[in-house]
């Protein structure tokens, strides 16, 4: 019996491992995302942003606003694609096989810069070609 647990143990470690190990393999992936429009003015301050992506395709959505990112969620989920987390900085957008049209979603995050501290929304329009 206690051979079953402990190999039991091994294949949830096992298992726990692969998860977060696909996250940044799945980043490594993903080009960044060229996103035109106005940068956030720093923290506390939303903004608005495109993108042009293939239909299908995916890539890397950093948030760029100077200083420590203390916390990020998905604030909008894509309603033609997936948006995944990677960590604080950084999420993977996949946008939908075969749909072309528009998609949208927004990042949460919160931080602090030496001269801004505060919430921040970010909300990307994507074109799906």
């Amino acid at each position: 019996m206690t051979h079953m647990i402990r190999a039991c143990s091994v294949l949830i470690i096992a298992a726990l491992g692969l998860v977060v190990a696909a996250a940044p393999a799945l980043a490594q992936n993903a080009s960044q995302c060229v996103v035109s429009g106005s940068p956030p003015a720093g923290w506390g301050f939303s903004s608005m942003g495109y993108i042009m992506i293939p239909s299908g395709g995916s890539c890397l959505f950093s948030i760029n606003i100077a200083g420590e990112i203390l916390s990020s969620r998905v604030a909008q989920r894509p309603a033609h694609g997936r948006l995944q987390r990677v960590n604080r900085s950084s999420y993977v957008y996949t946008s939908q096989a075969g749909y072309r049209g528009s998609d949208a979603f927004s990042v949460q995050a919160s931080g602090k810069s030496p001269t801004s501290s505060g919430t921040s929304v970010l909300t990307i329009n994507a074109t799906l070609q």
